[in-house]
């Protein structure tokens, strides 16, 4: 890793949020094997990812999937991905009502939610309001994530996103931390925690390199200071989720995979003040 590991300090407060693993962690391994490294490793539960695997997108399938490991779903990514165009219709409002849905199934709090992309014209101009009503009437977190500008080495920016990729200057009462996306935006996720202050709701701890890619690194392996947002986060005695979403494409076996995310599960409970024995009895 490229950044270096302080010892967590002895004074440090055990943080009350819980440590998650989102199920896109294990691609190209099928959803079922998140919840299985979940149970494996000590996961407090999972962020479940839609529409990447078409199976994610089958709510009955997932809640066989919580109650055979006995792994909680504790948030939902709602399909808003290039990728997920189709996933639970086209429709951009009926997705998110739809994730609420699968919230409440699976007995998730929160709904993680990308800004629209900036061609979705009529739901971008809804869309901080339709957020805000999502709140209100569903009973679940909707939680808007940090994006970021488009970037290829002919285009040095193009602003994909609508109201804005970064979310800090609109009325969002929820947000989303992802350090990768902070990275591509060649922004600090030091200074997000700092502005945002209490509508930080979730995290998505990883990493990048300040890559034209959103790179999805293992936590500490980029420019972001993962160690010293999760003290950070433990000094604020954050109550929300801290999901591990990472790319693990290139560990080339299962037990390289499942290496890889425990040794992540550890650096996150270490430098969260947390027990590696928490995660079975925190479910």
């Amino acid at each position: 890793m490229s950044e270096r590991e302080p010892n967590a300090p002895q004074h440090l407060e055990p943080a009350p949020c819980k440590v998650l693993l989102s199920t896109t962690s294990v691609y190209p391994e099928r959803t079922g094997s998140g919840f299985e490294l979940a149970a494996l490793l000590g996961y407090d539960g999972v962020e479940l990812m839609v529409g990447i695997d078409p199976v994610a997108s089958d709510i009955d399938y997932m809640v066989d999937l919580r109650d055979y490991h006995q792994v909680p779903v504790h948030a939902v990514h709602s399909p808003c991905l290039l990728v997920t165009q189709t996933t639970w219709g086209k429709d951009p409002w009926t997705k998110l009502e739809k994730s609420a849905e699968a919230a409440h199934r699976l007995g998730a709090d929160v709904v993680v939610v990308h800004p629209p992309f900036r061609w979705q014209r009529d739901y971008a101009r809804n869309f901080v309001e339709g957020i805000r009503r999502l709140n209100e009437e569903t009973g679940i977190t909707f939680a808007v994530e940090n994006m970021y500008p488009w970037r290829t080495p002919r285009r040095p920016s193009f602003q994909a996103y609508s109201p804005a990729w970064d979310p800090t200057d609109l009325p969002y009462d929820h947000l989303v931390l992802d350090l990768s996306h902070a990275s591509t935006a060649q922004v600090q996720s030091l200074d997000y925690l700092d502005a945002w202050g209490e509508r930080l709701r979730h995290v998505h701890l990883t990493d990048g390199s300040g890559s034209i890619k959103d790179e999805h690194l293992l936590p500490g392996e980029g420019d972001q200071r993962a160690v010293e947002l999760l003290h950070r986060l433990s000094e604020r005695h954050f109550s929300g989720h801290v999901v591990l979403e990472v790319n693990t494409r290139r560990r080339g076996t299962r037990a390289e995979r499942e290496e890889a995310l425990g040794r992540s599960l550890e650096l996150m409970r270490t430098h969260l003040g947390q027990s590696m024995h928490q995660g079975s009895r925190r479910r």
